[in-house]
């Protein structure tokens, strides 16, 4: 075969990765905001692919202009952490010795409201929920995005 490689024999050897496509996020984005208008909730919802970087941001008419960057907060958590902001808020209370992860990025946000969206046991994104009169039920929201996608 020789020191030089053909293009395709080396395309080949690239690895792939999954991803969260823009339709897929759509569809969590407007679920999660249509249950939290059910339940009398106007926030906003933010889905970031798994770089952080966001695919979609939807505000309700009259949610609060800090819902913004809460939900969105909450997605980059989620994404970049792997784990829920809730439980990860509830593990740094219990764990003094780890408050410094609350400085670590200027877009960690370490409230209640964001889930980390897992497709077939791949993480491909974060969903943050900012709004509600609390993270459990922004949380709630967040679940139901993630329900109409079919993510863990």
């Amino acid at each position: 075969m020789g020191a030089a490689m053909t293009t395709s024999a080396m395309a080949a050897d690239l690895p792939t990765a999954p991803y969260l496509p823009l339709d897929m996020a759509q569809k969590a984005a407007n679920a999660a905001i249509q249950q939290c208008k059910a339940d009398g909730f106007n926030v906003s919802v933010a889905i970031v692919a798994r770089s952080g970087e966001t695919k979609v941001l939807l505000k309700a008419d009259g949610s609060g202009p800090h819902t913004v960057g809460s939900s969105t907060g909450k997605a980059f958590t989620s994404a970049s952490m792997g784990r829920p902001t809730m439980g990860l808020a509830m593990f740094l209370k219990d764990h003094r010795e780890l408050d410094g992860l609350r400085d670590m990025d200027s877009r960690l946000v370490i409230l209640g409201g964001g889930l980390p969206i897992k497709i077939n046991g791949a993480l491909v994104g974060g969903i943050g929920v900012g709004g509600a009169p609390g993270g459990d039920k922004d949380e709630k929201c967040a679940k139901v995005g993630l329900a109409a996608i079919g993510a863990e």
